[in-house]
């Protein structure tokens, strides 16, 4: 199921980067992004492959890319880009999220 207003996408670089994993993996329908409970700031990302959709899953296709995402996690996610970026010897998904109020210092958990 796909939905028209609210979107999720990937830079090219991101989906470059989904697409050679997958390749990599063998198996895979695409990217599965969602948010838990956790960290000193309430929300944290959850970022894995998925081998399959469940049927009340969101679906968004970014450059090639679907991007999985539970219902649950879809509010709290819109608008948001997936960047995969390389600086120096690091190397990383990068979430930019228009609902983010505050985030803690490491990045690793927000607030909406």
């Amino acid at each position: 199921m796909s939905v028209g207003q609210v979107m999720i996408t990937l830079t090219e670089s991101a989906a470059n980067h989904v697409q050679n994993h997958l390749a990599k993996r063998g198996k895979g329908v695409g990217l599965r992004l969602g948010v838990r409970t956790s960290g000193c700031s309430g929300l944290a990302y959850k970022l894995e492959y998925a081998d399959a959709v469940n049927p009340d899953d969101m679906t968004f296709d970014s450059h090639g890319v679907k991007v999985v995402v539970d219902p649950k996690s879809l509010p709290y996610l819109d608008g948001t880009e997936l960047d995969f970026t390389k600086e120096g010897l690091n190397e990383g998904f990068k979430f930019r999220n228009p609902n983010v109020k505050d985030e803690c210092g490491c990045g690793e958990s927000f607030n909406v």
